[in-house]
């Protein structure tokens, strides 16, 4: 009987190094312990399954409220609900035994009967005095107030420890404290060339480069490794690599989301450039939280002709509109849109800054925190004002302005000369229209013609009804618009042609019309003489012949000579000749595009209209905030004020404004945010140092880093947590020196070699005796891979690289450029925009990068505060198989051949070196060479006329390509 006890008490006293704080708890489960109570056992229970039904927004079924052990003990309709020291005749212990409540799929579990069957048997006690009444619902068992998250941070006195030798930052002495009670020891340190590389990537998510290499190895400085911290710091890489982060649990994206439109963000880069910045800038923690819960509830309105000052506190409130927001879109029912970006926006601020899931609460009190419904509608009242669900803004019309006033002036000139460059274009089309109306007039009769100019002339709706019968009648003049020049000019040469047949022919007729007219004044018989000497061919005439139609020159009349019988008609024929001669050679088309892109060319100098997405407040808007009643809109519940969660009021009071003072805004978000950063908060930053913690050693203190609840996981090292936050607070919220902090640590210089002690009593390294390996982030990974290749273009900020879909449905860098069968004809050259840092790359919801996405992208649905590391079969398929793979191993290969003499051994040392920041051993360099020599016979046995040269190229791109692949390329050690 000894045995089993002996193994859970050295459980129990495991537990409790790695988990100090819950190892009361199973002590107490382990003895069955007397002190069941309602408070810290029971409660919790029926607060996870029955309150909704028994005591929750006044919905008390049978009469049964389960919220205070007095009002169990009086019980419902059906009497008391428990007897003390009975439970197998207390009501509550036979329904939840029987598994009829509570009802449908929700029963308890063996272990929550076993809970309530003990304490109904050791007397149903509490602990402490139950309040008079619940009315104003803000009640906490004392299990609630004491949890560690919930209480002020206070900054512990440094531990003892045996040997303070191994001590380099107060960071140690907790370490070692934990491991020394653990009879552990902690690992040595690594030598140069792993903190090299390790440091690079934690700091700014690259590898080292050869320079930094030769500097960092040649330096002995005592304090070698501290210059390089600080040098890696100032590097504008670091914000993109930190920046990056951040992003995840602000939810950045570049798509709207909600529907599988996924519509494009096009200004949310501002917001990503902001962090990135501030980063670089090192801005104090609590200065970024303040900017972007508030930024624009620091500038004076109007917000127009902004300084660069303000543009940046803008651009800082993009934190609260990277929520999905389906509210712009067509087809969606706003009502329930409108306030699911509301819900996303609260999940993406309290994961990410309190480290809590107050959205749990949206539709019920919280199960497990002491978070209430009510709560969650006051913290909602913070940003009603700027998201008000009833008198909504759609993302288009938030979006602020970044024309100054002499962006407008400038616009305004330009737009002047384009007015004047437009009007002379126009006139031109004026004048090929009118041109047009004419030629086409030709086809006409001479009658119709000037009534059917003067009807297309007139304006439609001023033309009588004679005039629209007679474009009705001819068709062809009414359909003369400026837009169908180019089908005129177009065929202007066959339009000529058949112009001057028609021209022809009426020419033949008026010459026809002059003889007839000429002979019929004349006998008969001379009619009948002259008509048949002007028939007879030239050569053929008589003498006789050539004197009578010398006196009667009409009957020769020509072209030439039409002047002289009929001058009128000769005039017009001439015109038409004329305008035929036009039409053959005027290119219309060409003269108007001309002149379109000498307008194009002015405007193309105005200044291009950038925007913020933004959050800001109508000027003097505060609308109510109502509870809703199972979180649904349609059922409103009782009015409440803006307001911080009650758990937090016993430490740090706050009274966040209805109204702001100046009447332009209510100043609720900047006085809530202002509350957050003052010190006194105890989760601001203890979940902040937690996240920057946890991206050095790849895990938190507290491992669930967007719970810090009841359900997320205890705190490692809870003293450590609170030390690091109040140094952080104590050193104004600098972050870089957080990370100095940190970095600096004999714990994070550690070698992260396993051994079987440590396996087997620490598995999961929680206690740190070791440094923890850690496989790339996704876009640590690319961004590696281009880095190395010699391609990776640092171009900082703008606008996303696009992405689009590929041939297979893969999604890929490029413009999509759909032919008429939707195929995508594009291409992915980008100009060397292809090869940018991922953290540029767009945050398409529905399109996230393939490369990106095999390797564990940030989700953002609707934001992410832990990435998931795996290891699974697609990323070595993409390793092997995928175009990036291939192509950006070329690029290496050649790089390296660049740099390097046509020794292959250097070749593949420097190889090496530039990928693992080392040179390789001489068994590894022997298997290379190796490798090398395999892979050219392969080569060339596939084709024999395969030039040395060439087979060299691609057996050292195969080379790359297994570097790239190698576990240790992708973790880092």
């Amino acid at each position: 009987m000894m045995l089993p006890m002996r193994r859970v008490l050295y459980c129990t006293l495991l537990l409790g190094f790695l988990y100090p704080s819950q190892s009361v708890r199973l002590v107490a489960q382990t003895s069955k312990s007397a002190n069941v109570s309602y408070e810290k056992d029971v409660r919790p229970i029926f607060k996870t399954h029955c309150f909704q039904c028994h005591g929750e927004s006044n919905v008390i079924e049978g009469g049964l409220d389960l919220r205070l052990n007095r009002f169990i003990q009086k019980g419902g309709e059906n009497g008391p609900a428990t007897i003390a020291g009975d439970h197998k005749n207390s009501l509550v212990w036979q329904r939840v035994s029987s598994g009829e409540m509570p009802p449908e799929d929700s029963h308890l579990s063996p272990q929550e009967i076993r809970i309530i069957e003990q304490w109904i048997q050791l007397g149903a006690k509490n602990l402490n005095t139950e309040p008079e009444s619940l009315d104003n619902n803000t009640y906490f068992t004392q299990a609630e107030l004491d949890f560690w998250a919930f209480q002020p941070i206070k900054k512990p006195t440094l531990p003892t420890i045996n040997d303070s030798t191994l001590a380099r930052s107060p960071i140690d002495y907790f370490i070692l404290q934990r491991l020394q009670d653990a009879n552990l020891s902690p690992a040595t340190a690594a030598d140069k060339t792993t903190l090299l590389r390790r440091l690079t990537y934690d700091l700014l998510g690259l590898p080292p480069t050869l320079q930094q290499m030769k500097r960092f190895l040649a330096n002995n400085s005592p304090d070698a490794y501290e210059q390089l911290v600080d040098e890696l710091l100032i590097s504008p890489r670091y914000g993109e690599r930190w920046g990056r982060h951040w992003l995840d649990v602000a939810g950045y994206a570049d798509s709207e989301g909600y529907t599988d439109k996924d519509i494009k963000r096009e200004w949310a880069y501002y917001y990503r450039d902001y962090v990135v910045n501030a980063f670089n800038q090192n801005k104090p923690y609590d200065q970024f939280l303040v900017e972007q819960l508030a930024g624009d509830e620091l500038i004076q309105s109007p917000l127009s002709d902004l300084q660069p000052a303000d543009v940046t506190l803008l651009q800082a409130t993009g934190f609260l509109r990277m929520a999905p927001d389906g509210t712009g879109q067509a087809g969606v029912e706003q009502m329930v849109a409108r306030n699911q970006m509301i819900a996303d926006t609260i999940n993406i601020m309290t994961t990410s800054i309190l480290g809590l899931t107050v959205g749990c609460a949206q539709c019920h009190d919280h199960r497990y925190d002491p978070i209430s419904q009510k709560d969650y509608y006051e913290l909602r009242a913070i940003l009603a004002p700027a998201l008000d669900w009833k008198k909504w803004q759609v993302p288009s019309t938030r979006r602020i302005s970044l024309y100054t006033d002499e962006d407008r002036q400038q616009k305004t000139e330009i737009e002047s000369r384009a007015v004047i460059a437009t009007a002379k274009r126009q006139k031109q089309v004026d004048q090929h229209l009118d041109r047009t109306l004419t030629e086409e007039l030709i086809r006409v009769p001479d009658q119709v013609r000037d009534a059917l100019r003067a009807a297309y002339k007139t304006k439609s709706d001023q033309r009588t009804d004679k005039q629209k019968a007679l474009l009705e009648e001819y068709p062809a003049i009414g359909k003369i618009p400026s837009g169908s020049l180019y089908l005129y000019s177009r065929k202007r040469a066959a339009r000529a042609v058949e112009l001057t047949k028609i021209v022809d022919a009426r020419e033949q007729e008026i010459l026809e019309q002059a003889r007839d007219k000429f002979l019929n004044n004349l006998p008969q018989e001379q009619r009948t003489i002259l008509t048949a000497a002007q028939q007879t061919k030239p050569e053929q005439r008589t003498l006789e012949q050539n004197a009578l139609l010398k006196e009667a020159p009409v009957m020769l009349a020509d072209y030439a000579t039409l002047a002289q019988f009929n001058p009128t008609a000769a005039a017009t024929i001439k015109a038409n000749r004329q305008i035929i001669e036009i039409c053959r050679t005027t290119n219309s088309t060409e003269q108007l595009e001309t002149m379109q892109k000498q307008v194009d060319a002015i405007r193309a100098e105005i200044p291009k209209e950038h925007f913020i997405r933004a959050l800001t407040e109508p000027v003097d808007h505060a609308p109510d905030t109502v509870l809703f009643i199972r979180g649904n809109h349609d059922t409103p519940g009782d009015k409440v004020n803006p307001s911080e969660l009650d758990i937090f009021a016993q430490f740090i009071a706050t009274n966040i404004p209805l109204k702001g003072v100046a009447q332009q805004t209510t100043n609720r978000r900047l006085t809530y945010a202002q509350h957050l950063t003052n010190g006194k908060h105890p989760l601001t930053a203890r979940v902040f140092v937690n996240s920057v913690w946890k991206h050095h050693f790849g895990r938190g203190i507290v491992n669930s880093s967007g719970d810090f609840g009841v359900l997320g996981q205890m705190p490692t090292h809870p003293e450590l947590l609170d030390y690091l936050a109040s140094e952080f607070m104590d050193n104004d919220w600098d972050i870089k020196q957080l990370h100095r902090l940190i970095v600096t640590s004999s714990t994070y210089r550690q070698i992260s070699q396993r051994t079987e002690t440590l396996d087997e009593v620490d598995p999961d390294n929680k206690l740190l005796a070791r440094q923890s390996i850690r496989r790339l982030e996704s876009e640590a990974f690319r961004d590696a891979v281009l880095a190395v290749s010699g391609l990776l273009n640092n171009k900082m900020h703008g606008p996303g690289i696009p992405v689009m879909e590929d041939g297979v449905g893969q999604i890929v860098l490029g413009i999509e450029k759909l032919d008429g069968e939707r195929i995508n004809k594009a291409t992915g050259n980008l100009g060397g925009e292809e090869h940018r840092r991922s953290v540029y790359i767009e945050v398409r919801r529905t399109r996230p990068l393939a490369v990106l996405a095999t390797f564990d992208i940030a989700t953002n649905a609707p934001n992410c505060t832990k990435r998931a590391s795996s290891n699974v079969a697609p990323q070595s398929l993409l390793i092997m198989n995928s175009d990036f793979m291939v192509e950006y191993s070329q690029a290496f290969a050649g790089h390296i051949i660049k740099q390097s003499n046509d020794s292959l051994e250097d070749q593949i040392q420097l190889a090496w070196k530039t990928t693992y920041a080392e040179l390789p051993s001489t068994e590894n360099l022997q298997a290379l060479l190796t490798f090398m020599d395999t892979q050219i016979k392969q080569f060339k046995t596939e084709d024999a006329d395969l030039d040395d040269q060439v087979a060299h190229r691609k057996a050292f791109e195969v080379l790359c390509q297994a570097l790239l692949g190698s576990n240790q390329f992708l973790y880092i050690d």
